[in-house]
């Protein structure tokens, strides 16, 4: 057990897990998680990792004005995949070393996103609605095997998905900035522009980061390239899309469905999109499955050992 090193948990989820708390406690004596369920943001953030050498995060956002309060906070370890909450200059130029293990819900996200396809395509959430209303009627709905697929980031989570498509006989168009040959030709998939991906595929997925380069990376006049029969499903990073033009083309009939669990504001507060009947929203639970926390858990609690400078 290490008893030299201080550790703030700032993550709910985490500190709430019973298995990962042992876990972490059997490593380290001294250790802060946050019971109280507190949204760690700001002043209330520097306050909670003041005194800590060591933090496990998750969406908190680390950048230089919390960095500059914390001199004695070396390392951050990242609960979670996802790196846009971190300023990496910031660590960089305040010497804090990070902990981090791409992919680990890579499985979670996946099964969500076929989920979502399916029920999509099935109408399953309007013949909800429709029941629960008294209305009693068959949807007409159509299979996802067969259809072709666009995914927009190949990284461990397209990848993933690529393989558990397979035996759903989807043509499978991908874009990413990265050369994945040998993957693309032992799957059958076909790299292409983000434009004819669009224009193609029946059903388009996002799988990148949220930085610089792909912020709002699904504008207006590139909706506009899909199918008016496609379907749209982001359970990658909240704002990747127009989300303003996105409900004007599902309101209108320009695309038939769309589902998303991540938001460019969370909770979303655009209500008339959120009760569109051909739009499926759920509260960012792409990791939330028991196996992928404690694999999103263990690998932060292995990141506050096994870390790297930024």
């Amino acid at each position: 057990m290490n008893t030299i090193d201080t550790i703030a948990v700032c993550s709910r989820s985490f500190s709430l897990n019973e298995i990962l708390r042992q876990e972490l406690l059997q490593r380290y004596k001294n250790v802060t998680f946050n019971d109280e369920g507190t949204k760690l943001e700001g002043e209330v953030l520097v306050d909670f990792l003041r005194g800590h050498s060591k933090a496990i995060t998750a969406l908190e956002v680390i950048d230089d004005s919390v960095l500059a309060k914390l001199s004695g906070l070396g390392v951050i370890s990242k609960y979670g995949v996802g790196l846009d909450m971190i300023d990496m200059d910031a660590m960089r130029n305040h010497g804090v070393r990070l902990g981090w293990k791409g992919g680990v819900n890579r499985r979670s996200v996946s099964e969500l996103v076929i989920s979502f396809a399916i029920a999509l395509l099935r109408h399953v959430m309007a013949a909800n609605r429709e029941v629960l209303s008294g209305i009693w009627r068959q949807h007409m709905g159509g299979y996802l095997s067969g259809r072709t697929v666009g995914i927009i980031g190949c990284g461990h989570i397209g990848k993933d998905l690529v393989q558990m498509l397979q035996p759903f006989g989807c043509p499978i168009l991908v874009n990413d900035i990265q050369d994945y040959s040998d993957f693309y030709e032992q799957y059958g998939v076909q790299a292409v522009s983000i434009e004819d991906l669009l224009a193609q595929a029946d059903v388009v997925t996002l799988h990148v980061p949220l930085d610089g380069s792909t912020r709002n990376i699904l504008t207006a006049e590139r909706l506009a390239l899909m199918k008016t029969e496609a379907i749209l499903i982001n359970a990658a990073r909240g704002g990747l899309v127009d989300e303003e033009a996105l409900k004007v083309m599902l309101k209108e009939g320009q695309l038939a469905a769309a589902a998303f669990d991540v938001f460019a504001v969370e909770p979303p507060q655009d209500t008339e999109l959120l009760e569109l009947p051909n739009f499926i929203v759920t509260p960012h639970i792409g990791g939330s499955a028991r196996e992928a926390i404690l694999a999103m858990g263990r690998a932060a609690i292995e990141g506050l050992d096994n870390n790297n400078p930024v």
